[in-house]
């Protein structure tokens, strides 16, 4: 039986993010797209490369995904939280992100 994703909206994770809280953020969108700015402190890793990159995750650590609309970001999670990782979905995506972006 699938698990259920855990979620964030992006509301919540800007308010963890102001509070200083230090939260591990990976965005999945493609590179022309993270060109127009991700969430400050994000780590990216296209959803495509996430198979091969998964040495990277730690299965100790909760991660938050991020795509343009949280639709790809919910599919690398259901992948990850399969392979034993723990996933938030941030709802919503960059299209509903309005706080702060970096390059």
């Amino acid at each position: 039986m699938e698990q259920e994703i855990k979620i964030i909206t992006p509301s919540e994770l800007n308010e963890r993010i102001e509070k200083g809280e230090k939260l591990e953020l990976i965005d999945v969108r493609e590179h022309e797209e993270v060109a127009n700015g991700m969430v400050p402190g994000a780590k990216h890793m296209p959803m495509g490369e996430i198979p091969i990159r998964m040495e990277e995750l730690d299965k100790g650590k909760e991660y938050i995904f991020i795509c343009r609309s949280g639709r790809r970001s919910e599919n690398v999670c259901h992948y990850l939280q399969d392979q034993g990782f723990k996933c938030v979905n941030m709802v919503g995506g960059m299209l509903e992100w309005d706080g702060e972006v970096e390059f």
